[in-house]
């Protein structure tokens, strides 16, 4: 099941997403500063291309302050803005039945798109 979904996600805007993701992401790594974000930004693109199947954890606590600190400044610059987008976008398809799958997906991508740093896609 998880293969269907991931094509069908893959065709019906995936791609789309998950495009925009790798173009900030390099437009990220222009920067030195960037190049944490832009590393977040190309983990997101690649959630966001096949997200059926996978699972978000979080990585041991060791440098914990760090990535507090991180996805504070995450949340300000542009995580609050792309949760948004894959909040309503997760809305949208949760109207309908056969959207609910993808709208769960949406809501994964929400939650991670809000703070990033310090979880790992398995």
């Amino acid at each position: 099941m998880k293969t269907i979904g991931n094509i069908i996600w893959f065709l019906f805007g995936g791609i789309f997403i998950a495009l925009e993701y790798f173009i900030s992401s390099l437009l990220l790594f222009i920067t030195i500063i960037g190049i944490p974000f832009g590393i977040q930004t190309l983990k997101l693109g690649l959630l966001a291309l096949w997200p059926f199947g996978k699972e978000v954890v979080y990585r041991n606590k060791e440098s914990s302050f760090l990535w507090t600190l991180m996805n504070i400044i995450w949340f300000f610059i542009g995580g609050i803005w792309i949760s948004l987008t894959h909040i309503i976008f997760g809305i949208i398809f949760s109207i309908t039945i056969i959207g609910i799958p993808f709208g769960k997906q949406h809501f994964k991508l929400a939650s991670i798109a809000l703070t990033p740093f310090g979880r790992e896609i398995i």
